[in-house]
């Protein structure tokens, strides 16, 4: 028979309620502060993305705009031959 390998049981460390964190450290109004200039990122961020955006749709439009018949006859999905 084989010889079972018994498991030792390794304790977790165990969180300490009584632990400081880093928020209860961080003073209230640099906290507050700290929350709005992340608020403020994400608005610029947002704003960047949809100017982005509308730049894309802008190149876009004048490039279909430019398009010579050519291209718009060779992009359209219709069988032109069927209407000789």
């Amino acid at each position: 028979m084989k010889k079972q390998s018994k498991q030792k049981n390794q304790s977790k460390p165990k969180k300490d309620e009584s632990a400081v964190t880093l928020g209860d450290m961080i003073n209230p109004n640099l906290f507050k502060q700290l929350k709005e200039q992340q608020e403020q990122l994400k608005a610029a961020e947002e704003r960047k993305k949809e100017e982005e955006e509308k730049i894309k749709r802008e190149e876009r439009r004048l490039k279909e705009k430019n398009k010579s018949f050519a291209e718009l006859l060779n992009e359209s999905g219709m069988n032109w031959k069927e209407f000789k």
